[in-house]
């Protein structure tokens, strides 16, 4: 039987209703629109078999597949919404409030349970920074941040605490993916000189010095973000800092630590200085892509030994999303970028497409690891808001741009359980579509009349670099490569990537390099004359003649030659003449 087609569930000013995912693209019939302007949040059960909203007067829970209603709740200010990994209990919050008189307010975190419709148990919870209670995938725990303690509670038993971790200042955790045993990894910020640390710890064991399965300090954090991979053996932990002392960035300072469960831990050293944008494990959970350095940034993919695997090169990213089966990877440019999308098939590593989203404000992958969508929502802009379905190979399948004076607030995918769509081949050729992509074109520099038909010389202020592979070559050998081989490698993957961006953006691909360009390569060795002079002449021709090579070489990659240069070139025939002579007469 073929896999259901994921929805999209769409909220904004023209009030909240669902969308068939590809091929069609028709609004769904079976959920009925909420044409109310004050929902809030929406969100799906981890299977998609659940969808809960507060459309400002309460709390909507129905059945995806029927539209038949389960619950309503009288809670008309939720903002939070998040169902549990199981889909049997519901967590909801609202701001909290105190009483006029400084009296405490009531409890505004709920938890129901989804059977019943009652609620399990209410809690305060004043800060909307980690609102939510954390599960394990099978619900058997989970677990609350409160004052200085972890408390754990299973089987989504609420009235009885099962478990306390108590660390002083804790700040942040996360319980790993997967199955059991869960693991936990918790966050405490450094103080008074002290170091910050993360400890990786497996539930019920937190007694004890030799409780801890790994543990990693580290000074410069202000705060951390907390990575498990999906086979929960590691954590990326990426620290940051509100400010960088030095004054090299404006965004403060950030490392990227890598914690076994086994114990191991280290420092990812990064090819580039500068800010890390993003870190994303690949599904697999064997390697994970970063995202660094100063404009324009890096990306590279490290093995589980925090070795570089793949270096994609530099270009406009600061984002990284791996498909749900792990095969593609797209690296955007949202922001302060211009969206330029860059897909990669990630098992062959090759350039796919490069699509532009301009002005995206949101990006996600369908769970079937085709389509992708796009959008531009408010208040993050205001102008232009709407949404674009992709295929990853660059086309826009459908289209939807909101009316004047309406907003889109909020987009997001149906859930699928994992499995349910297989890896399919993948595709470089573009899917054809009816949409045409107006995607306006990178505007070309002024240049006054005089020079419009000569040769451009204009320089870039950064020149990318090519991707690059860093496996090494020889099979069961780990020895790095020599200058020589990795100058010939690097050359070779740079005319590799040239000839796929061509294709990806529809233009011949390169002609393999010219005669002449080979006749360098088998140029007679060097043989001595017995006269200093012609020597030296002899030798400077070659060099002069090796300095062309690297210039077709770079011209082969695309690069934009200057003027001097491009007049170089033009001089290698008598430069060839002027050696034979010479070597002639030896």
């Amino acid at each position: 039987m073929a896999p259901p087609t994921p929805l999209l569930a769409v909220r904004g000013s023209e009030g909240l209703y669902m969308v068939n995912g590809p091929p069609h693209f028709t609004e769904n019939t079976t959920f009925q629109r909420d044409s109310g302007r004050n929902c809030k949040v929406f969100a799906f059960s981890k299977d998609g078999s659940f969808f809960a909203w507060c459309n400002g007067e309460q709390i909507n829970i129905v059945n995806v597949t029927s539209n038949k209603l389960l619950h309503s709740f009288d809670l008309p200010k939720t903002v939070c919404l998040e169902f549990s990994p199981k889909g049997n209990v519901l967590a909801t919050w609202q701001p909290y409030t105190t009483g006029k008189d400084g009296a405490a307010g009531v409890p505004n975190l709920q938890v129901f349970d989804m059977k019943t419709g009652n609620s399990s148990k209410s809690f305060i919870q004043k800060k909307l920074q980690n609102w939510c209670p954390c599960w394990s995938d099978d619900e058997s725990i989970c677990a609350r941040s409160v004052n200085n303690e972890l408390h754990f509670f299973e089987n989504n038993d609420f009235s009885t605490i099962a478990n306390k971790l108590h660390l002083q200042k804790v700040s942040d955790f996360v319980i790993s993916p997967g199955e059991q045993p869960s693991k936990v990894a918790v966050y405490v910020p450094g103080s008074k000189g002290a170091p910050s640390f993360v400890r990786l710890y497996q539930y019920p064991v937190f007694g004890g010095p030799q409780a801890a399965l790994a543990n990693k300090s580290f000074f410069k954090a202000d705060k951390v973000a907390l990575l498990w991979n999906s086979n929960a053996t590691a954590v990326l932990v990426i620290a940051s800092t509100e400010v960088d002392k030095t004054g090299a960035s404006y965004y403060g300072e950030q490392t990227l630590h890598y914690i076994a469960t086994n114990g191991e831990s280290a420092v990812v050293q990064l090819p580039k200085n500068g800010p890390i944008y993003d870190a994303v494990w690949n599904p697999s959970s064997t390697e994970f892509c970063v995202v660094h350095g100063f404009m324009p940034a890096k990306a590279t993919i490290f093995n589980l030994k925090c070795d570089p695997v793949f270096d994609f090169g530099t270009g406009p990213h600061n984002a990284a999303y791996y498909s749900p089966q792990g095969h593609i990877l797209v690296l955007a440019g949202f922001g302060n970028l211009s969206g330029q999308l860059d897909v990669w098939d990630v098992k062959n590593y090759k350039l796919i497409s490069k699509p532009q989203a301009s002005d995206s404000t949101y990006f996600a992958w369908c769970p079937d690891g085709e389509h992708i969508v796009t959008a531009t929502c408010s208040p993050r802009l205001r102008v232009g808001n709407g949404y674009k379905i992709w295929h990853y190979t660059g086309s826009v399948l459908y289209k939807y741009e909101v009316p004047p004076n309406a907003e889109l607030w909020q987009v997001a995918w149906q859930p699928c359980l994992e499995g349910t769509f297989p890896v399919k081949a993948v595709k470089y050729n573009t899917v054809p579509s009816k949409v045409p992509n107006d995607e306006p074109k990178a505007a070309q520099a002024y240049r006054p009349p005089a020079l419009r038909n000569k040769p451009d010389t204009s320089s870039k202020l950064h020149e990318n670099e090519l991707p690059q592979n860093m496996r090494p070559q020889s099979k069961g050998s780990d020895k790095p490569l020599s200058k020589t081989a990795l100058k010939n490698q690097r050359k070779h993957e740079a005319k590799k990537v040239a000839k796929q961006e061509a294709r990806a953006e529809g233009n011949q691909e390169i002609a393999p390099g010219s005669p002449v360009l080979n006749e360098v390569h088998t140029v007679v060795p060097s043989v001595t004359s017995g006269d200093p002079e012609v020597d030296k002449k002899i030798k400077n021709l070659k060099k002069k003649l090796k300095a062309i090579e690297q210039l077709k070489d770079q011209a082969a990659t695309g690069k934009q030659l200057e003027k001097n240069q491009l007049e170089k070139i033009q001089k290698e025939a008598a430069l060839l003449k002027e050696l034979e002579d010479l070597e002639l007469g030896i």
